[in-house]
């Protein structure tokens, strides 16, 4: 029989029929879920103590990028993690039926929802859409964006993303963490000193989310991290700077990683964004130097292509992260 998607949300609530994915039976991929005989799902039954976690972001078969560099470090910090993976093979009707499809099978409880790289108008206003959805079943949800556009002076996504992150995302957001080209066009302001990154923060932060973090800035050949917390309202945010080394090479997947620790570990400090950040920072430097050696060791030289990042053989510092990147608070 021919595939539709309905029918393919639809193996999530009912008794399985003859329904084939691509050849291959949908027995195969989903359990059925059929009153009276399905086990609980124990990620609701029994939660950890980190929380659940929706991640919506792009997919690559071979490499680590989007939810290929979010789910499994989410998951080695203790998260329960549902992906899905957007780009080419969903778009916003066909995300809003998975969202359906959890909703009927009562499945929409979530501690935290991780959207990154997201290429179309559509697809970002159905985001918008399951993040209100979500808020109705878990107030508390907390929505951690990165808001993938661009980076040193281009954008890669249409033109018109720039004003629904602007206007729409940012104030459901509860923490932000956008390079310094996505600060600047969701500010419309130009961040060339130290001062011009806090005063972003602070402009985001009046927009809505309470933690923003822009996670490289360049400035006057340094890079830096500037991490900015708004614990209560009418308060002075803390804000702080981590002082990052360059490495001469370039590496996929780096700001998906980036934007699952800071997840991960600001949820295990919720009230101490600059020690989360210290522990992200210091993780993604470790797995970054370890992918530079290996290279080298195989005898690539790293300045000639964008590396793919050794995620799984970092396993360990992404758990247990020695921290060899401190914050400095500004006054």
């Amino acid at each position: 029989m021919p595939f539709h998607f309905r029918s393919f949300c639809g193996v999530l609530r009912q008794p399985l029929r003859n329904i084939h994915l691509r050849g291959f039976p949908a027995s195969h991929i989903f359990r059925a879920r059929i009153s009276g005989m399905a086990p609980p799902i124990l990620s609701l039954a029994l939660p950890s103590e980190t929380g659940r976690v929706l991640s919506i972001q792009s997919h690559t078969v071979q490499g680590y990028v989007g939810n290929k560099s979010s789910v499994f470090p989410l998951q080695l910090l203790g998260y329960d993690v549902d992906p899905i993976n957007s780009g080419q093979v969903l778009n916003g009707k066909q995300l809003w039926e998975l969202i359906e499809g959890l909703e009927e099978n009562n499945l929409l409880y979530y501690t935290h929802l991780l959207t990154g790289y997201i290429g179309s108008v559509s697809f970002l206003n159905t985001v918008l859409e399951v993040v209100h959805k979500l808020r109705t079943v878990n107030p508390k949800l907390t929505y951690v964006c990165d808001p993938v556009m661009g980076d040193e002076g281009k954008l890669y996504v249409p033109p018109e993303l720039v004003s629904v992150y602007r206007e729409k995302v940012v104030p459901v957001a509860s923490m932000l963490t956008p390079n310094q080209f996505e600060a600047e066009k969701l500010t419309a302001s130009r961040i060339e000193s130290e001062s011009d990154g806090r005063e972003a923060c602070n402009i985001l932060h009046a927009a809505g989310p309470s933690k923003v973090v822009i996670t490289s800035i360049n400035i006057d050949g340094n890079l830096l991290l500037i991490g900015s917390h708004l614990n209560e309202e009418g308060e002075s945010p803390k804000q702080f700077k981590i002082r990052i080394p360059k490495i001469p090479a370039y590496f996929t997947g780096t700001g998906d990683l980036m934007t699952a620790l800071l997840l991960g570990w600001s949820n295990k400090y919720p009230d101490d964004l600059d020690k989360a950040a210290e522990l992200a920072v210091s993780s993604l430097q470790a797995l970054l130097q370890r992918t530079l050696n290996d290279y080298k060791r195989a005898g690539h030289d790293p300045k000639s292509s964008s590396l793919e990042i050794r995620l799984i053989q970092s396993q360990d510092d992404i758990r247990n992260p020695q921290v060899n990147f401190t914050a400095e608070r500004y006054n």
